[in-house]
């Protein structure tokens, strides 16, 4: 692997590492960072974008802030003070927020109250309100809670109802930033870009990889995990979420992944589960970043691990029905936490030759002292046991750092592991070329020694860092130069 200083375009910022939860999660008491551990996993993304959206918004969630009772059977009633507690939250973790206005029972004028109150009281963490959720899907009937629309509903109606909350939006906040459409369908952007929609903010994109449900392909796109860090999840990605930048840069807007992750098929905790979602979460989130998404966000709800959402990032522990304040983390939230020292660099050209199923980013940072390089080793560790690697580094850096999520096998259920950054060992395993006697199959994580890899890697007087990486992770190498 070659790491250069030479910029390739975008950069990635704090936005691009972000969490998106259900609408109804306003109103939980533990968003207030005195009722639960929530904002420190949160601050453990830097300072996440939270997005506050999903089918939730138009089909359970009910504003109000006179104190009256749900007129539509709506499940949960949010208030000003949720909108409080909320505030209380960003300013702890420094997050932007985006926030759902619901468009499912059709009231202009409830929806213009509530954004209102997300303006005044979330002041400049507020970038982004979104009108409805997932509109182009209002007839479908087996979306939970069933169809908001009749069988004439289409995009031209949707402009319709969006452009009168819009203007009734900003009769009472002129300013209000917009958002939308908040659909995967390329047809509803050009309709959400050619509304008469004032301020509009961002083209705003849902896409989730494994959306097949009921395919068991590999390679392909069925809820398996395999089909996380195959290479055709790039060129499905690439394809997918070129269709929002199309959109996006005909409008002039910036694209925004406001809501993605691994699947939304219903019965895949298991694919949610495994070590290959961590690899994924590091290496989608890159390369959405590479294409132009500016802000993205992990669909996740504060629900029970044992029956709660399958792709959240997080979840409760306490048996389904009951809650705690101590939530957990799954394994494509600490794929996610080791982006955090690439935040706010630029990308800059990166080769790789070899390797397998591997993939590699660099950013640069600090006025061109520092470099950060990920790689992701999705080469099977329960086949392969790793890799030797030897990274090129420009002229003056070395390795100051090197941090590591790794499991015994890209399939392995909640038993990812995490190697906190630390400065190399003195004895750095190395088992590729000029290495005397070892085999690739010994080798080891950053950071970690393996018995029968001879330890004869390490930073070289060539500039050069051999190492051996194990399979089934993901390693973050932070490089200073002087």
């Amino acid at each position: 692997m070659t790491a250069s200083t030479d910029k390739t375009g975008p950069g990635l910022t704090a936005d691009n590492v972000g969490i998106s939860f259900e609408a109804t999660d306003l109103a939980d008491p533990r968003l207030d960072p005195a009722q639960s551990n929530l904002d420190e996993q949160l601050k453990s993304l830097g300072s996440p974008a939270l997005r506050f959206g999903g089918n939730a918004l138009d089909r359970r969630t009910f504003w109000t802030s006179q104190g009256e009772k749900s007129k539509h059977g709506e499940k949960v009633t949010v208030t000003p003070d949720d909108l409080k507690r909320l505030k209380k939250l960003v300013d702890v973790t420094g997050s932007s927020v985006t926030i759902g206005i619901p468009l499912g029972t059709y009231d202009p004028k409830r929806g213009a109250d509530m954004a209102a109150h997300a303006v005044d009281i979330l002041g400049g963490s507020l970038v982004g309100l979104a009108i409805g959720n997932e509109p182009n899907g209002y007839t479908v009937k087996d979306v939970p809670s069933g169809a908001v629309r009749g069988k004439g509903w289409n995009k031209d109606k949707y402009v319709e109802q969006l452009e009168v909350y819009a203007k009734a939006i900003h009769a009472k906040r002129p300013d209000a930033p917009i958002i939308g459409p908040d659909v995967y369908d390329g047809a509803w952007m050009e309709a959400f870009a050619g509304s008469g929609v004032e301020h509009k903010k961002a083209i705003s994109q849902h896409w989730y990889q494994l959306y097949e449900c009921d395919s068991s392909q590999v390679p392909g796109r069925g809820p398996q995990a395999a089909n996380l860090i195959d290479p055709l999840a790039k060129k499905a990605a690439k394809k997918n979420l070129g269709i929002g930048k199309s959109k996006a840069d005909a409008a002039d807007l910036p694209l925004w992944l406001e809501e993605t992750g691994p699947t939304s098929c219903p019965g895949t905790n298991d694919t949610s589960l495994t070590n290959a979602s961590a690899l994924w979460a590091a290496d989608y989130t890159m390369y959405a970043a590479t294409l132009g998404v500016e802000r993205m966000a992990m669909h996740s709800m504060l629900g029970a691990c044992n029956g709660g959402a399958p792709m959240s990032l997080i979840c409760d522990p306490a048996d389904h029905g009951d809650r705690s304040n101590s939530f957990q983390v799954r394994p494509n939230m600490l794929g996610l936490r080791l982006l955090v020292p690439s935040v706010g660099g630029h990308f800059t050209k990166t080769s790789v030759a070899g390797g397998g199923n591997m993939s590699a980013y660099t950013v640069v940072k600090n006025d061109g002292r520092t470099l950060v390089t990920t790689v992701i080793n999705a080469n099977d560790a329960a086949s392969v046991g790793g890799n030797p690697v030897t990274l090129s580094m420009p002229s003056g850096f070395s390795v100051s750092s090197a941090s590591q999520v790794y499991g015994e096998s890209n399939d392995v259920k909640s038993a990812t592991q995490v190697v906190p950054a630390n400065p190399l060992p003195a004895d750095v395993p190395f088992s590729g070329d000029g290495a005397s006697g070892a085999s690739a199959s010994a080798s080891a994580g950053a950071g970690a020694t393996s018995s029968s890899a001879t330890p004869s890697g390490g930073m070289g007087d060539d500039g050069k860092l051999r190492i051996d990486l194990a399979g089934s992770s993901v390693t973050v190498f932070i490089m200073r130069k002087g």
